[in-house]
C-alpha cells in the first residue's frame, strides 16, 4: 500500500515516521488501498481533553516533526488574546497551555477558530485536504467543493506531517454523489430568508439523514455563507452530515439531477413541512418557559464579521441585563480593535471570546439551574450536556432583546 518513499518514513524513529505509521494503520483498517497527498489540514486535535493529548504533541515535537501542509488550529482550551476569563484550574490550565504550544512548534497557524474558512483557508474546489472539526469539515466539502473526511483528532495532525491521507470515502466523487432529496419547496419564503430558518433546517437534516448525502432543493436565492455555516454545524452535530449539496447553490450541484447518484429520480425524498420545522425548533431547547434566562451565547462556528455587524444593529447602544458570550476567532476580534468597534460591545455588556468558545472550556458562571439562550444549534447540541445549562433556542433579534431585559422575549416565524 505504501510507496517506498512512505515505507521510508514509516520505518524511521522520529515524529515524521510515528505519523507515517499513524495515518497508514488508519488506511489500512478504513480499507483504504493507498495514501493521496493533501493540499492542507485544520487541526482539532489541539483543544485539550486530558493529558494524553498534550503528551502525544509533545512526542511529535521532541521527535522533530513538522507539518508538510498549511495547517490551521482548532478552538483550544484557553483564550490566548486575553478577551475572556477562563475557570480552568492548574494542573488542566497549564497543560492545556503546553499543547497549544506544542501545535505552535509543529508548525501549525496560530488561527485557533472552528471557522478557519472565515480566516482565509478555503481550500480550491476538487482538491483533497485532511480536515478536523465537523462543522469545518462540512462546510469545506459543501461549500467550497474540496475533498475530506471527518478526520478525528490525532490523525489530523499526522496527515498534516505526512501530507497525505488515506484514499477512501469523501475523497472519491462517486461517494459524493446525493442518494436522497430534501424538499424544502413548502415552506415560507420569508421563514427561508430567515437567519432562524438554518439552524433549525440543519438540525432537522442531520437527524433525517444521519450520513447518507442528500441535496436539499427548494431554496430560491443563495442564502449567504453564514447561513450555510449554521445549517452544516447544526447537521454535523445532529447527524453524521459531512456533506451537503443544494440545488442550485453550492458547487457541485448546479441542479438535483446533475448530482444525484442514481440519475433522475433519488432513493428517497423527504418533504419538509411546516410541523416538522416547528418540532425540530423545539427540539432545540431543553426548556420550555423559564422566567429568566442567565446568559446569551452565540457563535458556534465562531461569529463573522458581519454577524458581529448584525449584533451591534440589535443591540443599538442598549445595555444588556445578562451578557451575551460572543465567541470568535482572533482574524475577527482583529477587524474589531481596528474599528474600534470591541470597546463599545464590551461596554454594553457582550464578552468578546476568543481562540475557545464556552461549550469546550469553562467559561460561563457555573449554575446548577442556570439557562442559556442561544441562536446556534450547535450550541443547542453541546450545551446542556458541556455546561449544566438548560437551553432555550431562539432568533440572534430574541436573543438580544432578551439579553437586555433579562427574560425571554420571542417573535415568532412561521415555516
Amino acid at each position: 500500500m505504501l510507496s517506498p518513499e512512505e515505507q521510508a518514513i514509516a520505518a524511521g524513529e522520529n515524529g515524521a515516521g510515528m505519523a507515517m505509521r499513524i495515518v497508514a494503520e488508519s488506511a489500512r483498517l478504513l480499507g483504504a488501498p493507498r495514501l493521496i497527498p493533501i493540499a492542507s489540514a485544520h487541526i482539532d486535535g489541539a483543544l485539550y481533553h486530558g493529558d494524553s493529548g498534550t503528551l502525544f504533541a509533545e512526542r511529535l515535537v521532541e521527535g522533530g516533526a513538522r507539518v508538510a501542509v498549511r495547517s490551521t488550529l482548532n478552538v483550544g482550551a484557553l483564550d490566548l488574546m486575553g478577551c475572556s476569563r477562563i475557570r480552568l484550574e492548574e494542573p488542566q490550565r497549564g497543560m492545556a497551555r503546553r499543547m497549544m504550544e506544542a501545535y505552535r512548534r509543529l508548525g501549525c497557524e496560530q488561527s485557533w477558530t472552528c471557522a478557519p474558512y472565515q480566516a482565509g483557508h478555503r481550500p480550491t474546489l476538487g482538491s483533497d485536504v485532511a480536515w478536523g472539526e465537523s462543522n469545518a469539515v462540512v462546510f469545506c466539502n459543501s461549500v467550497l467543493g474540496a475533498r475530506t473526511n471527518r478526520y478525528g483528532d490525532f490523525l489530523d495532525i499526522a496527515c498534516a506531517i505526512t501530507g497525505r491521507a488515506p484514499d477512501y470515502g469523501l475523497h472519491h466523487p462517486e461517494n459524493r454523489r446525493a442518494r436522497l432529496v430534501f424538499d424544502v419547496s413548502g415552506l415560507s419564503a420569508t421563514f427561508l430568508a430567515s437567519e432562524i430558518a438554518w439552524p433549525v433546517l440543519g438540525s432537522l437534516y442531520g437527524r433525517e439523514v444521519g450520513n447518507t448525502i442528500g441535496v436539499v432543493t427548494g431554496i430560491a436565492n443563495h442564502p449567504g455563507e453564514d447561513a450555510l455555516k449554521a445549517f452544516g454545524a447544526a447537521a454535523a452535530s445532529s447527524g453524521a452530515v459531512g456533506l451537503f449539496h443544494i440545488a442550485g447553490v453550492t458547487p457541485e450541484a448546479a441542479d438535483v439531477e446533475a448530482v444525484l447518484l442514481a440519475g433522475p429520480e433519488p432513493e428517497a425524498t423527504i418533504r419538509v413541512t411546516p410541523q416538522m420545522v416547528a418540532k425540530a425548533r423545539a427540539g432545540l431547547s431543553t426548556t420550555a418557559a423559564p422566567k429568566t434566562i442567565d446568559a446569551v451565547a452565540i457563535g458556534s462556528p465562531h461569529l463573522s464579521h458581519a454577524e458581529f455587524d448584525m449584533l451591534e444593529r440589535l443591540i443599538a447602544g442598549r445595555r444588556l441585563a445578562v451578557p451575551i458570550y460572543a465567541c470568535t476567532g482572533r482574524h475577527v476580534l482583529t477587524l474589531l480593535e481596528q474599528d474600534g468597534r470591541r470597546k463599545a460591545l464590551e461596554a454594553s455588556g457582550v464578552v468578546i471570546v476568543a481562540d475557545t468558545c464556552v461549550v469546550v472550556t469553562p467559561i460561563m458562571p457555573e449554575l446548577s439551574n442556570g439557562v442559556l439562550m442561544t441562536n446556534s444549534g450547535k450550541f443547542a447540541h453541546y450545551a446542556p450536556g458541556n455546561t449544566g445549562y438548560a437551553v432555550l433556542y431562539a432568533s440572534l433579534a430574541d436573543c438580544v432583546e432578551s439579553a437586555i431585559v433579562g427574560k425571554p422575549r420571542f417573535t415568532d416565524i412561521a415555516a
